[in-house]
């Protein structure tokens, strides 16, 4: 996307950004595990600040705070009256939240088949925003009646960092995927063909909802079958873990030596892979949703056509050094994108 510096021909636009999720804040993802999606929404604020501009963020925060310059406001709170630019996060009916707005702009982070919903398309095509989304290969899926542009998604300094890369003993893959998104494909063939041919080696699972399982408390009945799989691995290397917050997930990227990433369509953020990328480790992902767009085949991982292949290149990922320094070494190289730059691109949307 080429690139319009707005912020110097206006320095102090107004803008505003509004979500109605979950209550966090821009202070968040510092301090405990935060999804993808809302961890992008808790670092733009601060970038476009960063750009020269004044930026409201409306959410369920639960106090009035000022993160990296901009103000952060509780749902209930008073409102501005009138914006430059409105940004309403995912969902259409948010982008009524200021009635005086200068330009509207949709965030869609998921696949955007949803935006053709009757109640949807109404409120589209009453306001005609423009859409930001988090890749190209979502924008493939959208039919084009609204302008959009693909904004890919920046990543936190945490991951950045000229940290030293120190795999650990006994070699060790992780896993942050849904459980939903192919978790109970990856278990099977952890046991079945990569665990076998390297017996030392763990699997680590980042999963709040799994964590919660396997310290005994409820979970939703469609997730029960992966957690008792998971759990039955155990004695297979596969541990699961709870999320921590940017810092300590840069630190378990740095001490892996491979990410697998089963992948699923309906995924077009990929943002942990995103992540681990910048952090250095090197990744195996099967063709589906934004993987091929986040990793660099051949060079900072391998995106792979089934099963035998996922299996094989993890295995030697997992046991061969000079493949895994070469993608480590690229992938920190080469994924470098801040949420500095996103606010950028976000510029030339609404420009």
């Amino acid at each position: 996307m080429a690139r319009v510096d707005v912020a110097r021909i206006n320095l102090a636009m107004r803008i505003t950004l509004i979500d109605d999720s979950i209550p966090f804040d821009g202070f968040t993802p510092s301090g405990q595990p935060l999804g993808g999606p809302e961890k992008a929404f808790a670092s733009l604020p601060g970038a476009l600040v960063r750009r020269g501009h004044q930026v409201t963020a409306i959410n369920r925060c639960r106090y009035r705070l000022v993160v990296e310059g901009a103000q952060w406001l509780p749902w209930d709170e008073p409102r501005p009256a009138q914006t430059d630019v409105l940004i309403a996060f995912r969902k259409p009916a948010l982008l009524d939240a200021v009635r005086q707005s200068g330009k509207r702009l949709l965030w869609v982070t998921a696949p955007p088949r949803y935006l053709d919903q009757p109640a949807n398309r109404k409120i589209l095509e009453s306001f005609r925003p423009r859409l930001a989304l988090v890749g190209r290969i979502q924008k493939t899926q959208w039919s084009n009646w609204l302008p959009a542009a693909p904004v890919m998604p920046g990543i936190r300094p945490e991951y950045l960092l000229d940290a030293p890369t120190e795999p650990c003993a006994p070699p060790r893959a992780v896993a942050t995927i849904h459980p939903s998104h192919g978790l109970d494909w990856l278990i099977e063939l952890w046991r079945g063909q990569i665990r076998p041919q390297v017996p030392q080696a763990e699997l680590h699972v980042f999963s709040a909802i799994l964590d919660k399982g396997a310290q005994g408390e409820e979970v939703p009945e469609a997730v029960r079958p992966v957690l008792a799989r998971a759990l039955a691995a155990k004695a297979d290397g596969v541990v699961i873990r709870k999320p921590r917050n940017d810092g300590g997930m840069a630190e378990e990227y740095r001490m892996a030596r491979v990410h697998l990433h089963p992948g699923h369509a309906d995924d077009l953020g990929c943002f942990t892979l995103t992540e681990s990328q910048a952090a250095g480790l090197p990744a195996v992902a099967r063709p589906l949703g934004a993987a091929p767009e986040r990793l660099r085949d051949g060079e900072t991982g391998h995106i792979v056509p089934d099963e035998a292949a996922f299996a094989n290149v993890a295995r030697l990922l997992l046991t061969d050094d000079t493949m895994f320094w070469s993608m480590n070494q690229a992938a920190r190289t080469g994924s470098r994108r801040s949420w500095d730059d996103a606010a950028a691109d976000f510029e030339s949307i609404w420009a």
